[in-house]
């Protein structure tokens, strides 16, 4: 492995290899909270939106999750543009992926909320909480605290995801390592060196995850 060679083609191509790593870490943390945001909303909208809400954004989750990520990004970039909206391959790929990451957290949301033991809600209500205050105070809480653990999940897959926007053209950190590749041909030295920063990306995430997890703790059934 030419260490040397690497160090020089690093620093001959680091501010495109910057601006790839900026570009990624930004389309990732635009996918986490969007997916995050409209996720817990379409979870609530399963557990207690009304039947046709339920069917509609159950139809959406279902549909969704059922297709690969990449299909998405295509769709998304492609599409809009036969419609003639003039969308950027950056937004086209933070909607997609950040469709696909509100089904999955919108499901997770779900699965959490009803997870939550009857006589939670019940206890609520005899002290006199209304539906907001109880999903407030007594409801969310619990689930955010039992959803965690997947949602660092979720949140990893979306980092790792954010290498799809590279097949159409957003330069992201894998496609400035590609083009740092075409120049110098020491693939195995890049490659290595983006497993490693890909690595402590999500470990960082999956340490901070771990850590609000401790600090949550306290709630035990």
């Amino acid at each position: 492995m030419d260490l040397i060679g690497l160090r020089h083609e690093i620093f001959v191509a680091r501010w495109t290899l910057l601006s790839g790593f900026t570009t990624t870490m930004e389309v990732s943390v635009l996918v986490i909270i969007i997916g995050t945001i409209f996720g817990l909303l379409l979870g609530l909208g399963l557990t207690y939106g009304n039947r046709p809400l339920r069917w509609l954004i159950r139809a959406y989750v279902d549909i969704i999750r059922g297709i690969p990520a990449l299909v998405l990004i295509f769709f998304a970039y492609y599409a809009t543009s036969l419609i003639g909206l003039n969308v950027s391959p950056f937004g086209a790929g933070v909607f997609a992926l950040g469709a696909f990451a509100t089904a999955h957290i919108g499901e997770l949301t779900r699965g959490a909320v009803q997870s939550i033991p009857q006589a939670q809600t019940d206890a609520a209500k005899s002290i006199g909480l209304g539906f907001w205050k109880r999903l407030a105070y007594a409801i969310l809480p619990q689930a955010l605290r039992r959803m965690l653990p997947s949602w660092v999940n979720i949140a990893s897959e979306m980092v790792k995801g954010s290498t799809l926007l590279s097949l159409i053209g957003v330069l992201d950190l894998l496609l400035a390592a590609q083009q740092a590749i075409a120049r110098s041909f020491l693939i195995i030295e890049f490659y290595m060196a983006l497993m490693i920063v890909y690595f402590v990306i999500n470990f960082t995430i999956s340490r901070i995850g771990a850590v609000v997890e401790r600090r949550m703790a306290y709630v035990r059934f």
